[in-house]
This record gives structure tokens, sequence and C-alpha cells, in this order.
């Protein structure tokens, strides 16, 4: 089976299939599920420096930082899979 790679910014990708959420990282409960994250190892940043405009939830209990906005996301995601 192919995994379906998920571009969320300036080179990176996701496998799609292990997506739980995509949500913004403007809320208090986002801050603490980041720094908890960070301060278990399980942080990933993809911002390259920029600010964070979406936080992505994966089945491992990673969260992946991404400077694009969570609908630009939402919609990539929506979009890979319906070419199914």
């Amino acid at each position: 089976m192919k995994q379906k790679l998920l571009n969320i910014g300036f080179g990176s990708t996701v496998v799609a299939d292990r997506i739980v959420a995509i949500v913004q990282p403007n809320s208090a409960p986002m801050k603490r599920l980041r720094d908890e994250a960070k301060d278990n190892k399980r942080l990933v940043d993809t911002t390259q420096g920029r600010k964070t405009r979406a936080m992505i939830i994966m089945d491992s209990n990673h969260i992946v930082l991404s400077a694009i906005q969570a609908e630009t996301i939402s919609l990539r995601y929506t979009i890979l899979n319906a070419s199914e």
C-alpha cells in the first residue's frame, strides 16, 4: 500500500493516514499540549523560524508544528483524500 504524504509547508510532509487532528495553536490547551510534547521530546517543529500557525496531532502522540494556516492544511488533506 502506498502512503500519501501531505505537504505541510516549506518542503515538509507528514503521512496523511497518521493524522489525528489539525488545530490552531492559539488556545491555552493547545499551548499546554505543545509544552508537554516538547518536555517529552515528541515535538517536531517544521516552521523554520516562522510563526506557528497550525499544530498537527499524529497517532503516535507526536505534535508537528507548521507555519502554514490550519485551514490550508485541512484543505490539502481533504483534496488528497478525495483523489482516491
